[in-house]
């Protein structure tokens, strides 16, 4: 009887460790099926992405012209299936075949796009120091799927130097290890004046039009497919993302179904 309860007892403890790690992966897998338009059935009348995306490139071209953006700063990256199947991309005269950079299968609709053809990368804020602006350190940032943040009040003259620049809409993602794979992540909103600074461990991301689902993005940069891709750089205990892993990411790229389809679900 002894030996029999100590194996039931076994048997519960690993029953329980095994739901533990379901539970675990459960998210993983739910951001998985969302970034590959598997969550719900795709819906035919929806705008496809390479429309948002053409607006996008309108979009750079006007700030350019307006001295809002460098040249520079502008990635002329186009993707596309040729007729033979496979995936190639355009950068100025140059065609090169990506083929083997495509990840999975994505909805017709839908386009593979770089980041950096998509947003802006840590992008600075302009504002009086006197004026009152959200800090927010990294042990603010809560470890999860979602976007759970607190900030303090700081005058911008102490904080818009050494530290880390974001505004509202912004989306942004820890940069150093376990705290890049434990998705502390967000996207900011409601800030003291829209803007705020915070911890140098971030990485952020502005993205270039409004029609871009952040919520989105922010699965995105969630899900498996990116966290687990990463390539860092550093001593054991503080690793980073490498400095270009995040530029030249391929992302699948779609309006606003598959962050409406996973608020839905969750």
């Amino acid at each position: 009887m002894e030996q029999l309860k100590k194996r039931l007892n076994q048997l519960l403890n690993e029953a329980i460790e095994l739901d533990r790690h379901l539970l675990a992966a459960l998210p993983k897998s739910i951001l998985q099926e969302a970034i590959q338009g598997k969550l719900l059935p795709q819906n035919p009348n929806d705008e496809p992405a390479s429309i948002l995306l053409e607006r996008i490139r309108e979009e750079k071209q006007r700030l350019l012209k307006e001295g809002k953006l460098k040249k520079k700063d502008i990635t002329d990256s186009i993707i596309f299936k040729g007729d033979d199947n496979k995936y190639y991309e355009k950068i100025g005269n140059e065609t090169v075949c990506i083929d083997e950079e495509i990840p999975f299968d994505i909805p017709q609709s839908w386009s593979w796009t770089r980041l950096a053809s998509i947003v802006r990368f840590n992008p600075k804020n302009q504002a009086s120091d006197n004026t009152a602006e959200a800090f927010i350190p990294m042990e603010q940032i809560e470890s999860t799927y979602f976007s759970h943040y607190h900030y303090s009040i700081r005058k911008w003259g102490d904080i818009r130097t050494s530290f880390t620049h974001f505004a509202d809409g912004d989306v942004a993602i820890a940069k150093i290890t376990p705290c890049f794979q434990n998705r502390k992540s967000m996207i900011l909103k409601d800030l003291p004046n829209g803007i705020g600074a915070g911890t140098t461990e971030l990485k952020v991301l502005r993205p270039f039009s409004n029609t871009l689902d952040r919520e989105y993005l922010l699965f995105f940069l969630e899900s498996s497919y990116f966290v687990d891709e990463a390539i860092f750089k550093g001593t054991a205990n503080q690793q980073r993302i490498i400095t270009g892993y995040l530029e030249k990411t391929i992302s699948s790229s779609t309006i606003s179904r598959a962050a409406q389809n996973m608020r839905k679900d969750s």
